[in-house]
Order: structure tokens, then C-alpha cells, then sequence
């Protein structure tokens, strides 16, 4: 079972940056996400959705590759190409898996403007590696699928992690 964890940040681009840094720890095999969203506020008030799973594009490949595999069969490829790939957009842009969209938006609307945060659906993780990589960042959880113990770890890690990140830029090595 996956487990849901949302995050807010007090700039616009930090969750961006949380992401890059999730996508890295992904690739070394630390955590496995299934989906991930970045949603924006801008200091407009203006809602920006950022989702990680594209799939109008994805059906929309897989609908034009069985279009045109169907339309050699009927010898029009370039009909069968095209009605597939259409037909593929279509349902993807209306296919919802992951992280249901609704409730990004939902959520999105409660954080203020010039601020962001970060949805992300966990298949599994390495919670203390994880932890100490993405505790520099701070931020304030918004939402979770975990324990309530769970969750409180979670907020002191983010709590000290920004207080020490805060620290490190207040007194430079010199």
C-alpha cells in the first residue's frame, strides 16, 4: 500500500527543488515513488499543476502504435495511425491514476500565494535516508497516510532540518 505524503514550502520553487531531489534519490534506489505533483501559488493568487505522469502523451503513443498496427491490417496505416492516437489522447486525458487530481487542486487552493508544495504517493522508501536528504528543505506537512507518530517525525525532521539549514547560512565558513 502506498503511502501519501503532502508538504508545503514558504517559496514557490522549493517543492520543485524537493522533487529533483526525490527523482535523484528514486534513481539510487531509496525510495520508489508512484506519483509525485508540484503545485504552484503564485503571488497572483494563480494555481500551477505540475503532475509527473503525462498521460495524454502516453496514451496517446500507445493509441497511435495499435492505430497503426489495426490500419495495416485494413491497408489505411495513416487513418488507423491517427484515429488511434486520437483516441489514445483522449482517454488518457481523462484517466486519472496516481494522485487523484481533484484533491490537488483542492489542496492547492488552502496554501498561499508565492508558496508551493509537493504531493507525492511512496511505494516504499528508506525513511531515514530520505529523511536526512530532504529535511534541509523545512517545510510544514499538510497532508499524510501515515501515523500520526509517523507524521510528527516527519514535521521534526523538516523543523530541524530548515533550522539548521538557517544556521549554516547565518554563519559561513570562512
Amino acid at each position: 500500500m502506498s503511502t501519501l505524503v503532502v508538504v508545503a514550502f514558504d517559496d514557490e520553487y522549493k517543492a520543485n527543488e524537493v522533487l529533483i531531489q526525490l527523482l535523484k534519490l528514486q534513481r539510487e534506489h531509496l525510495i520508489d515513488l508512484e506519483d509525485a505533483a508540484v503545485v504552484v501559488r503564485t503571488k497572483e493568487g494563480k494555481l500551477k499543476i505540475n503532475q509527473t505522469q503525462d498521460l495524454t502523451l502516453e496514451g496517446a503513443l500507445g493509441g497511435g502504435f495499435w492505430g497503426l498496427l489495426i490500419g495495416l491490417l485494413f491497408f489505411n496505416p495513416l487513418l488507423g495511425w491517427a484515429a488511434g492516437f486520437l483516441a489514445g489522447a483522449i482517454s488518457g486525458k481523462f484517466t486519472d491514476i496516481g494522485i487523484d487530481d481533484n484533491f490537488i487542486k483542492e489542496l492547492g487552493q488552502t496554501i498561499s500565494p508565492g508558496s508551493s508544495a509537493i504531493f507525492t504517493l511512496i511505494r516504499k522508501a528508506t525513511p531515514d535516508k530520505v529523511l536526512e536528504e530532504i529535511a534541509p528543505f523545512g517545510g510544514k506537512v499538510l497532508h499524510t497516510s501515515l501515523s500520526k507518530e509517523d507524521e510528527a517525525k516527519l514535521q521534526a525532521a523538516l523543523n530541524r532540518g530548515k533550522a539548521t539549514a538557517a544556521a549554516t547560512i547565518e554563519t559561513p565558513n570562512g
